[in-house]
């Protein structure tokens, strides 16, 4: 019985040791077959393979390599190597300059194998443009220094260059550029209906509130024959032969729309705005400023002030907006503005210059003369006689330059009249005094006599040489110009105190400066002399306005400068 357990047993060892047997051998022969597929698969001079699998990976044994960096060269590729390799490489690869570079080596992880030896295949997922080539060409191989002879070849043979490429450029401009431009075009499209909305914003509103606002038709009035024109030199006036008549200033109002600011000072606003069609300034007081609201247009109404050289007037009103009492003085529109915004922006020629400066000192004398009958004011109907007149307040801002390059005087709120038939001297009502830096010596240092008039005329003789000085600075004589200032710019501060100017003028004896280059000009050097004439110290000395308007006529004669508007200025010159 043991004996058959023993037979048994021993049948079961063996039968155990012949499956053992088989299942080893048949793994050594699908292994040693594997092994020969892999060596056929890598002598292969034409193909590489990009990836083996994992597994057989993990059990074949190391390889050696040729091993170089970029550089590589055929010539010298066996002196060096690599060992303990799974697989062996060799590539070339372009680089972003265009430029191809080689290398060899040995992959000794297994975690490299997919990283080197599939570059192709990724490549292969995301295909690059029609016309590109292809900037890498990796070659794997397992093997003993499988990895020699010639280097693997790009794709394409096509190369685009990175620094030739220009088309990329322009597209990254426009794309950058493009929406800039678009954006600009539509904000000034929109700036530009915006504005224009604004403007008509203010007439619309009027014309709602007011239903009997006066409806302006701007095809009816033109320019050759103006509505404005015609109530100013054909209407019936109040008796002074200025402005228009009461009724209609009454209502002016209504009348005018107001289109934009174009300036701002103490007393208040500067509007320019539209009144029959035609454009009209609308200078706004406030409450405050009444008096020289009122002294201005009484002067405007009872004084023959028609003339080329003194702004025209058309009316005033009292207006209620926005709950505030507003006092409106209309008079005639100049694009050009004042006489000191135009020398800031623009520098004259000679006949320029003569020709401001000629009209400034015609206005002026228009101003100071009297004149007793009707017949003696050229062009004027239904006047009386006007009284002599002292302005008070000449500046360069207070003097309009109009189109054709002539100036008119304007802002008469602190003018005094006189009558040498009557005698009588009409100081107005109103405490201001005039302004700090055109005050004459005598009124900075409280001498002048008030109520004689032939001591006030004199003031305004200062302030032309102060201001013939002004224009003259912006006169180009050989080429050169001084920028524009007001007087005494560089003594005083811009706005200076009383004390000031006192100091300046009457204890230093200060007058502005004479540039160097006006020695050189015939010209210029004779209107400074006229200029000194001007402002000299005792008020008695200085030269009347009817020989600054003679002497300037005998410059411009000398100097052989004419025009047509300069023709209206000549009369006899008395040397």
């Amino acid at each position: 019985m043991a004996a058959i357990i023993k037979l048994i047993i021993l049948l079961i060892v063996l039968q155990i040791n012949k499956a053992k047997g088989e299942i080893n051998g048949r793994s050594m022969d699908d292994y040693r077959k594997n092994m020969s597929h892999e060596i056929s698969y890598t002598n292969n001079s034409k193909e590489y393979p990009s990836l083996l699998p994992q597994n057989s990976i993990q059990t074949h044994p190391r390889f050696k390599c040729f091993s170089c960096e970029p550089p590589c060269h055929n010539a010298s590729q066996h002196a060096h190597m690599c060992q303990n390799a799974i697989q062996c490489f060799k590539s070339r690869v372009r680089n972003a300059f265009g430029e191809e570079e080689v290398s060899r080596g040995c992959i000794n992880s297994p975690d490299q194998t997919p990283l080197i030896c599939s570059a192709n295949n990724i490549k292969s997922l995301n295909p690059r443009k029609r016309h590109t080539a292809s900037p890498v060409n990796v070659a794997c191989c397992a093997g003993d220094y499988c990895n020699g002879g010639e280097f693997p070849e790009l794709l394409n043979t096509e190369i685009t260059r990175l620094n030739d490429d220009r088309s990329n450029l322009l597209k990254l401009l426009f794309a950058i550029l493009g929406p800039i431009v678009a954006i600009s075009i539509l904000a000034y499209i929109a700036i530009y209906f915006i504005r224009r909305k604004h403007r008509k914003r203010l007439p619309s509103s009027r014309t709602k509130q007011d239903p009997d606002t006066y409806l302006m038709n701007d095809e009816r009035v033109t320019i050759g024959d103006s509505t404005l024109r015609e109530y100013l030199q054909h209407s019936v006036t109040s008796g002074s032969g200025s402005g228009l008549p009461v009724f209609i200033q009454r209502t002016l109002n209504k009348q005018v729309s107001l289109i934009e600011c174009i300036g701002r000072g103490k007393y208040g606003e500067v509007w320019r705005g539209q009144w029959h069609g035609e454009n009209v300034a609308v200078k706004i007081f406030t409450s405050r400023d009444e008096n020289s609201w009122r002294r201005e247009t009484e002067i405007y109404c009872t004084v023959a002030l028609r003339h080329e050289n003194i702004l025209g007037f058309i009316g005033s009103d009292i207006a209620s907006r926005n709950s505030c009492t507003q006092l409106w003085l209309l008079t005639h529109y100049h694009p050009n503005g004042s006489l000191m915004d135009y020398l800031s922006r623009n520098t004259l020629t000679h006949e320029k210059m003569i020709l401001i400066c000629l009209s400034i000192a015609n206005g002026l004398e228009h101003i100071h003369s009297e004149i007793t009958h009707s017949s003696e004011i050229s062009g004027i109907e239904g006047s009386s006689a006007k009284p002599a007149m002292a302005h008070r307040d000449l500046k360069s801002k207070n003097i309009l330059v109009k189109s054709n390059g002539t100036c008119v005087i304007a802002d008469f709120g602190l003018a005094v009249t006189h009558s040498n038939v009557t005698g009588k001297l009409d100081l107005g009502n109103n405490p201001k005094v005039g302004t700090k830096r055109y005050m004459a010596p005598e009124v900075l240092d409280e001498s002048i006599d008030m109520q004689r008039f032939d001591s006030l005329r004199p003031t305004d003789i200062y302030a032309l040489g102060l201001i013939l000085w002004e224009v003259c600075r912006r006169t180009i004589s050989s080429g050169k110009f001084e920028e524009y200032k007001v007087p005494y710019y560089d003594v005083v501060p811009a706005d200076p105190s009383f004390e000031d100017m006192r100091k300046v003028v009457c204890i230093d004896n200060y007058r502005p400066s004479i540039p160097n280059r006006w020695s050189s000009d015939p010209l210029l050097e004779d209107m400074s002399k006229l200029m000194k004439e001007c402002w000299r110290r005792n008020p008695v000395a200085r030269v009347s306005v009817l020989r600054v308007r003679k002497t300037i006529q005998k410059l411009a004669a000398a100097e052989k400068l004419k025009n047509e508007k300069m023709k209206s200025y000549e009369d006899e010159i008395c040397v």
